[in-house]
């Protein structure tokens, strides 16, 4: 049934390209105007060609722009699937996330993210997969897919983590065997054998405590009131895929996310973005900038920070872009308000 769907568009259309074309020869040698030498048959018969090929190239246009807005339909379809859209709140945390591919007219890249609410807290995931556009999509859902299963499965991240490394490995020797067949393995000098995802995760547990595993990812920045700094330096592990993970994996404890506290959890594209002079996208300072005088939502946050970024790079950004801001919205502010509700007053600054 779909199949003869798709054929009906395909075969209306090569019936009315041929209906043109028997116009066109029907006129040529069955019209008695069209074999005169005279100068107003010949503008006659130029018209009608003219009429001709002016109808072709509308149908054909017609047929590409619906082919186009189809094909659109499918990948907007395929992204909600892949990379589904973050609900709004989530166990008492306020979320935004967005991305943006490098690759002209893809919906999706190379970058991934996903939060869930488990038994054993918040946990989440921003991973960057090597390569960006359609060509990285299907290493995104192997990732995502086993996340989602083993974000609930395993007590610890250390789980879910090895859990991604093996989905991950088996995911590049199915593809390395669907592109070379005659290999019982993957091949050295292919591309595939040099895959590999960055990747962070983290856990929040219900009284805001942070736990994180970092295989060669950007540490995500704290906001805490107009102060930003990042969650973390400590080394991160290698990214997966060429290196296995070590033998003993224990998560790092990163502190505690209070109430009204933000994360921006973010891919290198964000911070490797460049303008027209080559000067690098300053993310830090436009976190500061956009929280400096009232607490802001993380939708805020969110629009302010890809606003800069479109401006910086004038709208040509080389590589995918993901960010996903989350708030701890659990109780309320030392204060008594409840987050973002009222501005603050900035601290006095003395001149020397």
């Amino acid at each position: 049934m779909n199949r003869t769907k798709a054929r009906a568009p395909t075969a209306r259309g090569v019936a009315l390209t041929m209906a043109w074309g028997a116009v066109a020869v029907g006129y040529k040698w069955g019209c008695p105007v069209a074999r005169q030498d005279g100068i107003g048959a010949r503008v006659v018969t130029s018209a009608v060609f003219f009429a001709v090929g002016v109808g072709l190239i509308f149908h054909v246009r017609r047929a590409l722009l619906r082919e186009l807005r189809q094909a659109r339909r499918v990948a907007r379809a395929a992204q909600s699937v892949v990379l589904r859209p973050l609900p709004p709140r989530l166990d008492g945390l306020v979320l935004a996330a967005a991305q943006l591919s490098a690759e002209r007219g893809a919906c999706i890249g190379g970058d991934l993210y996903e939060a869930i609410a488990t038994e054993h807290g918040v946990r989440v995931v921003m991973g960057d997969v090597r390569g960006h556009g359609l060509t990285a999509l299907g290493t995104v859902a192997a990732v995502l897919g086993s996340f989602r299963e083993a974000a609930h499965d395993e007590p610890g991240l250390d789980g879910v983590l090895r859990r991604l490394e093996r989905a991950l490995a088996r995911h590049l020797r199915e593809r390395a065997r669907a592109e070379h067949p005659a290999h019982g393995g993957p091949d050295p000098d292919h591309p595939v054998a040099e895959e590999f995802v960055t990747l962070l995760l983290l856990e929040i547990d219900g009284e805001g405590a942070l736990f994180a595993l970092n295989c060669g990812h950007p540490w995500p920045y704290r906001i805490s009131d107009a102060r930003v700094e990042p969650l973390s330096r400590a080394d991160p592990l290698p990214p997966l895929g060429p290196f296995p993970l070590p033998a003993e994996l224990e998560s790092q404890p990163c502190g505690r996310l209070r109430p009204c506290e933000s994360l921006v959890l973010f891919t290198d594209g964000v911070e490797d973005a460049r303008d027209s002079r080559g000067r690098f996208f300053s993310l830090a300072g436009t976190l500061r900038e956009a929280v400096r005088d009232t607490p802001v939502s993380p939708q805020t946050i969110l629009r302010t920070l890809f606003a800069a970024l479109l401006h910086h790079t004038g709208g040509k950004h080389a590589d995918d872009i993901a960010v996903l801001v989350l708030r701890n919205d659990r109780g309320k502010s030392s204060r008594g308000d409840t987050c973002g509700s009222a501005p603050r007053t900035r601290p006095a600054t003395t001149r020397r």
